[in-house]
C-alpha cells in the first residue's frame, strides 16, 4: 500500500521537475531485527524515487561496507548524498522521515540536487573555520512542527562543510539514545556530545552553538 497519497505524488513531480538539477542518491540502511520502520522507510524512498528521474535508491544492510565506512550503526538509516563520485554521508535520518520530517526529506533533495546549503555568507564565513569533525544530531518526533526547522539547519551546515554531519534522530523509535542525553521536548539538539539546546534558532544563533562545540573540541574557551 502507497504511503503518499497520489495528489501528493504529483505535487512532487512538480515541485523536482522545477527545481531538481543534478542527481540525488537516497541510500536506506536497513537491518532484519527489531526494525519496526525499516520496510516503511525503504517504501518511502522508492515512492520519492518514482517522482523523479534524478532521484535513486539503493537499500543496504547494516553489516555492508558502505555502512562501516560511513560509521551507521542503527536501522533505519536515510543518507542523502550526490549520486557519483562526490557522495557522503553528512545528512542523515535515524529513523523513519514523516510526519513532519517528510518535508525535512524533501528539502534537503531539493538542496542537494541543487548544491546549495542556502545559507547567508556570514553564517557560511564563521562555518568554514570548522576543520574538525563536528556533529549535530538533532531529535525530534514525527508530530513536531518545529523540527523540521532545526534539522534544516543541521543538514544546511553539513552541506556547507565538508567537516560537519547534521543526523536526524526519531526520539521515540530510539528512546535508550534519547534518555541517554536527557531528551525530554524536541526539537532537542546535541554537538559533539559537549553541546546541547532546545529550540529551532535560527542560523545566526545556532551557528554559535556549532563554534562552541568545535571550540570544546580544541580545548578553547573562545
Amino acid at each position: 500500500m502507497a504511503l503518499l497519497k497520489d495528489k501528493d505524488k504529483a505535487y512532487l513531480k512538480d515541485e523536482f521537475k522545477k527545481n531538481l538539477k543534478n542527481e540525488v542518491k537516497l541510500y536506506v540502511f536497513t537491518s532484519e531485527e527489531d526494525c519496526q520502520y525499516c520496510d516503511q522507510t525503504v517504501e518511502i524512498a522508492h515512492e520519492l524515487e518514482e517522482t523523479s528521474d534524478l532521484i535513486s535508491v539503493e537499500k543496504l544492510g547494516l553489516d555492508s561496507e558502505k555502512a562501516k565506512k560511513w560509521g551507521i550503526e542503527k536501522a533505519p538509516t536515510t543518507v542523502v548524498t550526490t549520486n557519483g563520485g562526490s557522495e557522503h554521508a553528512r545528512v542523515k535520518y535515524i529513523g523513519i522521515p514523516m510526519g513532519y520530517e517528510f518535508s525535512s526529506l524533501v528539502e534537503d533533495i531539493r538542496r542537494i540536487s541543487r548544491n546549495d546549503p542556502e545559507i547567508e555568507p556570514e553564517i557560511k564565513k564563521k562555518l568554514e573555520g570548522v576543520d574538525k569533525p563536528v556533529t549535530i544530531r538533532v531529535f525530534v518526533t514525527p508530530t513536531c512542527p518545529y523540527c523540521p526547522k532545526a534539522v534544516g539547519t543541521a543538514h544546511r551546515f553539513a552541506l556547507a562543510n565538508k567537516n560537519i554531519t547534521g543526523e536526524m534522530v526519531e526520539a521515540t523509535e530510539f528512546p535508550a539514545w534519547a534518555d541517554e542525553w536527557g531528551v525530554s521536548s524536541v526539537p532537542h539538539i546535541v554537538i559533539n556530545g559537549e553541546v546541547q539546546f532546545v529550540g529551532a534558532y535560527p542560523d545566526e544563533n545556532f551557528v554559535d552553538y556549532v563554534l562552541e562545540a568545535y571550540n570544546k573540541l580544541n580545548g578553547s574557551k573562545a
